[in-house]
């Protein structure tokens, strides 16, 4: 008879991207919090950095009434924090804290941390500080909120996201060791680190050294936050079994748990809903590259993308552009194709000659709009501080990319975030990912991956590689469908797309050419795919969406507090 799982009365999670959107980890925490809320309401709680004292932050309404008492118990105790509700599907409640104050600490913090658990924060430098005495912070909210609400008859849960918060955990372990604690790394830091500076990370994963790499690549004491947490806390977790091989051979810990990342639905409009915010993402993208380029593209033009934090390497960026290189001499390609590349770089605010341009075309009627001249640098939306220095811009330029009329690749460079206010599209980055018809994600490194999730479940078929965790999963499920076609039925220029709604391509450390062909070819193939089977293959896509929803994979993290409360009563006996 299996054991009745533990579950906890009080979860805690805190992570440097609550109410704070700069990355994957925002999408995990805020997607899959209106599943915990409908199991146990208001007692899930969220703990985030205050960056906004002052100002309005869109993401947090504060309500002074909530747990009014405590927040003056809290100020007694030099916390200083804003309590509300994050204005996401559930609305969690939310505490914000100031960690500035405990900088004035930071040596005694970190003495402590170094005897108690052999934490080195003496090589720390950049924002190491920073996450670490926000991470102090959220571990004295939770235990404030303990002491004040709380005691030992209550099963608490404090899960830490990624080594900035890594402190904090080990804090509650050794002030209030009731509760129990899980720690989740999204990314080690020493693969990352090892990807990123361009060393081969896969065939060698098994001869590299952690610790020794920390101290070569100068991260040194992020991994030994990261380390340390793992090795201590009363359950370990990560999000992909990618991921996990790192663990093993970079941090000398296996998880406990792999917790994949889902998605929740609500966020996909649906119906005439969804047809009519389609129509208008397409709209807006086309308009923005009539009239930086001074063309006439209209909707039957196809429009790809990848998007994503701007690694260049890790994220795929380097080979997307060289498949589109390679697609755009490729004579086998019929059909005009507009690929954006939407990752945030260093940019200087929108171009006031792409808005005049933008006002221009859009005073005619789309009746009598008509090709104009393009302007300077017809590829990119935005300004830039270092153009010299970026290196999309210079790629385009080594390829040569005009983006003249003739061409049937035109590349369109979005270098800001799409939070509905860059000045351009002044759309979310939802909002025109409906108006896409396919996604490029070819990572090299990619511990989940939440951008080709998110485009299936928009109902976008996508590409991506065995190297990303979703990609990983995605060809689990379509090896469990009996219906999926192996790739030998198909042709060397055949979509693979048409059925399955994603397509992972195999990805090592050497084969950087063999994926930029590969990729070239499926932006052929499925150029050439009719509207029926382009709509076979967007079901295919938001089915396997489906699978990959919050109440499939929540039970996951079941298991991981159940592991940490068994854990936690056992060293507390």
């Amino acid at each position: 008879m299996s054991q009745v799982k533990l579950l906890p009365d009080y979860i805690f999670e805190s992570s440097w991207e609550v109410c704070n959107k700069v990355g994957g980890i925002y999408t995990v925490l805020s997607t899959r919090a209106k599943t915990l809320q409908e199991v146990m309401p208001d007692r899930i709680v969220f703990i985030g950095p205050d960056f906004w004292q002052g100002k309005e932050n869109p993401l947090f309404i504060e309500d002074k009434q909530l747990w009014a008492d405590w927040r003056i118990q809290a100020a007694k105790e030099a916390i200083s924090l804003r309590i509300g509700r994050w204005q996401i599907p559930g609305k969690p409640i939310v505490v914000l804290v100031d960690f500035q104050p405990f900088f004035a600490q930071k040596n005694d913090i970190y003495g402590v941390l170094w005897v108690k658990y052999q934490v080195d924060s003496l090589h720390a430098y950049g924002d190491y500080d920073e996450a670490s005495m926000f991470s102090y912070a959220a571990g004295r909210v939770v235990e404030s909120f303990y002491n004040h609400f709380l005691d030992d008859s209550k099963r608490v849960v404090y899960q830490a996201h990624e080594w900035m918060t890594g402190l904090g955990a080990l804090y509650l372990m050794n002030h209030v060791p009731s509760i129990a604690t899980i720690f989740t790394t999204h990314a080690t830091t020493i693969g990352r680190s090892i990807a990123g500076n361009g060393k081969p990370l896969y065939d060698y994963l098994f001869a590299y050294n952690g610790n020794q790499m920390a101290e070569e690549l100068n991260v040194q004491s992020k991994h030994s936050i990261e380390r340390q947490t793992a090795h201590h806390v009363d359950c370990f977790t990560t999000v992909s079994d990618v991921t996990a091989r790192e663990c093993v051979e970079l941090l000398d810990k296996q998880p406990d748990v792999v917790l994949p990342n889902g998605f929740e639905m609500d966020f996909v409009p649906k119906g005439v809903t969804f047809v009519n915010r389609r129509r208008k993402a397409r709209q807006r993208i086309l308009e923005v590259a009539n009239a930086l380029m001074g063309t006439a593209l209209d909707d039957d033009t196809m429009i790809i993308a990848t998007s994503g934090r701007y690694e260049w390497k890790n994220k795929g960026i380097d080979v997307y552009l060289e498949a589109l290189n390679r697609t755009l001499h490729d004579e086998r390609l019929d059909r005009q194709v507009l690929a954006l590349v939407e990752v945030p770089a260093w940019q200087a605010g929108p171009r006031k000659d792409l808005q005049d341009s933008l006002a221009a075309w859009r005073k005619h009627p789309t009746s009598k709009r008509q090709a104009s001249s393009p302007l300077p640098e017809p590829f990119i939306t935005h300004h830039l501080h270092e153009p010299g220095c970026d290196m999309v811009t210079q790629t385009l330029h080594r390829f040569g990319i005009t983006n003249r009329e003739s061409s049937r690749v035109k590349i369109l460079f979005v270098p800001c975030y799409l939070d509905g206010a860059d000045g351009i599209f002044n759309m979310h980055y939802y909002e025109l990912l409906l108006g896409l018809d396919l996604t490029v994600y070819p990572s090299y490194y990619e511990p989940w991956g939440y951008t080709p999730l998110e485009s299936v479940a928009f109902k976008v078929p996508c590409i991506t590689t065995t190297l990303a965790g979703f990609g990983l999963w995605a060809n689990e499920m379509k090896a469990a469908d009996q219906s999926a076609k192996p790739q030998s039925s198909k042709g060397a220029c055949e979509c693979y797309l048409d059925t399955d709604g994603v397509e992972v391509i195999h990805r090592s450390d050497y084969n950087y050419d063999e994926v930029a062909d590969r990729i070239r070819d499926e932006i052929i193939g499925f150029s050439q795919l009719s509207a029926k089977e382009v709509e076979t293959a967007r079901k295919a896509a938001s089915a396997l969406a489906q699978k990959a929803q919050w109440r499939h994979f929540i039970s996951y993290y079941y298991t991981a507090y159940d592991i940490a409360l068994r854990h936690a009563q056992e060293r507390n006996k």
